[in-house]
């Protein structure tokens, strides 16, 4: 399993900072671990998850 900081998500995802905590509140984007003090960081699976599940929903709608 491979932590990764804010940086990363957005170059991974192409959402900005504000789109990430939107969608995290609206249960619509993994959650973050709270590393202590002021750091955070994402678990990279989950990110890839919801990136693959985006492009299946792509998909999906593109043959409907």
């Amino acid at each position: 399993m491979r932590l990764i900081k804010l940086k990363e998500v957005l170059h991974m995802t192409g959402l900005s900072r504000a789109t990430v905590y939107r969608f995290m509140a609206a249960a619509g984007f993994p959650m973050k671990v709270e590393l202590g003090g002021n750091s955070v960081a994402w678990v990279e699976s989950e990110v890839e998850d919801w990136i693959n599940e985006k492009i299946l929903q792509r998909d999906y709608a593109n043959k409907h």
